[in-house]
């Protein structure tokens, strides 16, 4: 079998200022990031037409993550290798202030837009929860369609929603159709779809310094959302086979375990390449001999042809891991 030409990469971080963002992908996660108390995304790992992650090192640096899905798709994604770009988004929000309440489509909604899209399914993991942040994740039970259509034109959305605060370390689930939004205080990972279809059905009554509100979406909304399955709550971590490793979410998109390391050992062999987001401490990833060092806050993919690539913690590392199914 020929050598591939893959081996774990880091990419150049994609970052979005919004009203809402503030510095903490600074203080708290290390990012250079430049002046403004507006930063509010830092996308780790993207490929979205002109929003590409560039790998930063080794003899691939410049390449675009699109550049790697066409030219080397198969040592990429392994079992995965027909994708024509990269399937998932992972990024880390600071919500200084709470987003929109949204809710996104599914494949078959998304694909039926002008432009077709894929669609968005997610999951938060939970870094930082200030006194009083709140997730709004599905509707509260008995709220129905007309129930939720007539709340929102008498000025009642929030009365729909269900809440909770939120605990560091909490992992929250938002399969397509789920009404969301972050509160106030929330400094997530997140992953995602490679989406980029939000429906807004409420903004808090925000409006711009010119006294304009933001556009909202609210029959978009009204159809594509989920009014079955009620109130979401944090994801119940289940055991795998290593006790490092538990397991917060298993769906069709993807699947995401979180890693407690103490000890060195191999990354499974899943025929699928693995996203590992460093959430705290630091490593060293070994592949051909070479050490990379990995610390909080950065992102690394191990391509599906580095079977094999070892891991040696610098001090006690909690990491994400995810991967294609």
């Amino acid at each position: 079998m020929a050598r591939s030409m893959l081996y774990p990469l880091i990419f150049q971080p994609v970052f979005r200022r919004y009203l809402w963002g503030g510095r903490r992908l600074e203080s708290v996660l290390g990012k250079k990031i430049g002046e403004g108390n507006d930063y509010a995304e830092s996308w780790e790992i993207v490929d979205r037409g002109a929003d590409q992650s560039v790998v930063l090192h080794g003899k691939l640096a410049g390449s675009t993550l699109n550049d790697l899905v066409t030219e080397y798709a198969v040592e990429l994604f392994g079992k995965q290798h027909p994708w024509k770009q990269f399937p998932l988004l992972f990024k880390f929000l600071d919500a200084n202030r709470s987003l929109s309440v949204q809710v996104h489509p599914d494949d078959a909604q998304a694909a039926r837009l002008d432009p077709p899209d894929l669609g968005k399914t997610e999951a938060w993991f939970v870094l930082e929860s200030q006194p009083g942040s709140n997730v709004y994740a599905g509707l509260r039970p008995g709220v129905d369609r007309e129930m939720l259509a007539r709340k929102i034109a008498n000025g009642e959305t929030e009365s729909c929603l269900h809440q909770f605060q939120p605990r560091v370390g909490d992992c929250i689930f938002i399969p397509a159709g789920t009404v969301h939004a972050l509160g106030e205080g929330l400094l997530v990972a997140e992953i995602q779809q490679a989406s980029d279809t939000t429906f807004r059905l409420y903004d808090w009554d925000r409006r711009d310094a010119d006294g304009r509100s933001r556009q909202l979406h609210i029959q978009e909304s009204l159809e594509i959302a989920d009014y079955e399955s009620g109130p979401v709550g944090p994801q119940t971590p289940l055991p795998t086979d290593n006790a490092a490793r538990v397991r917060l979410v298993t769906c069709d998109k993807f699947v995401l375990e979180r890693w407690s390391l103490s000890e060195s050992g191999t990354i499974p062999a899943v025929d699928s390449c693995h996203l590992l987001a460093i959430l705290s401490g630091s490593l060293e990833i070994e592949h051909d001999s070479v050490p990379t060092p990995l610390g909080a806050g950065q992102t690394m993919v191990i391509p599906a042809s580095c079977v094999g690539t070892r891991f040696t913690p610098l001090q006690p590392t909690v990491l994400l891991d995810i991967w294609l199914p």
